[in-house]
């Protein structure tokens, strides 16, 4: 049965932490092996479900030293049929990934019942397609059909919410607000932007949000911004109604662009502590940011530097 389904703990404004960079983490750091970078995948191996596990076990720890709550994402962003072909996997395979990724995550948050701050269950998906290039448009309405599959996989477990990561179109972004609330699940967007603090498509961060809350009647809990470095982005960030609906950020550790990142062959993990200060600098500036993690190039050391910057 979820526990935070119907009332959001993070939505208190309390601080709460994410994890950083698990694909990256895992292979450059601890050279696992990610199948098509689905992270999904190496539940099923002995060696990299306990690797994962001690993966979340340092954060879940630094969420209970930091009486921070901790938001733990199931691996299941690219565990959807449109990756069905890639990974060799059939609807019957990928839907149980799907709940076996959510009991592996709720048995470390009963492993961690003493924490004082809550723990939430999250389901996750990414984009119908390249996080990074979308190949082409989906309408809200195919969106909604097509995300209704995993979304309807995952309500059916006890998560929490559902979030969408590294979304690069505000219609995609639509029909996965629609398909959540259709299912009872409370969702949250979170949109990758360029170097420029656009969307893939050239849309605006603004723009994006605007359209998703009008077509949905609000209808997510919040919006993020993942896969980006704080400079891309920050510059674009202002006290207005649009930007306080963003109440989460998990940046990348580098400051090159996705195009860059791609053809990357060696982890570019930046500087953890200015990582950190570029976190609270953006917390000081929207004091409503209450969720910080890490994306692409960022490991414990990064969400640790960003905790002790905020308790600064």
């Amino acid at each position: 049965m979820a526990t935070y389904r119907n009332a959001l703990p993070q939505l208190s404004g309390d601080l709460f932490l994410m994890d950083a960079g698990l694909e990256t983490d895992m292979i450059f750091n601890h050279g696992i092996e990610i199948r098509e970078f689905a992270a999904h995948t190496i539940l099923a191996d002995p060696k990299g479900r306990d690797a994962l596990a001690n993966y979340f076990r340092r954060f879940l720890t630094l969420a209970r030293e930091q009486n921070a709550g901790f938001i733990i994402d199931s691996q299941t962003w690219k565990a959807h049929m449109h990756w069905a072909v890639d990974l060799d996997a059939t609807e019957e395979e990928l839907e149980h990934a799907n709940r076996d990724s959510v009991a592996f995550i709720a048995a470390l948050r009963d492993e961690f019942s003493g924490n004082a701050k809550p723990i939430v269950l999250n389901g996750i998906t990414g984009p119908r397609g390249d996080a990074y290039a979308p190949e082409e448009e989906i309408a809200a309405q195919e969106a909604e059909a097509y995300h209704s599959k995993q979304i309807g996989w995952l309500a059916k477990t006890e998560i929490d919410m559902f979030t969408a990561y590294t979304l690069t179109q505000s219609s995609e972004a639509i029909g996965i607000v629609r398909a959540a609330r259709a299912a009872g699940l409370p969702v949250a967007i979170s949109f990758t932007v360029e170097t420029d603090g656009n969307l893939p498509t050239g849309q605006s961060l603004k723009d994006a949000i605007i359209a998703v809350d009008e077509a949905t009647e609000s209808g997510a809990a919040y919006f993020m911004v993942n896969c980006a470095h704080p400079d891309h982005f920050s510059h674009v960030l202002e006290d207005r109604n649009w930007s306080h609906r963003i109440r989460g950020i998990c940046c990348n550790a580098s400051r090159k662009s996705h195009a860059e990142l791609d053809e990357s062959e060696t982890l570019d993990d930046g500087d953890p502590r200015e990582f950190g200060e570029q976190n609270k600098a953006m917390r000081d500036e929207m004091p409503w940011l209450n969720v910080f993690g890490g994306c692409c190039g960022c490991d414990l050391r990064h969400v640790t530097e960003i905790a002790h910057a905020l308790a600064r």
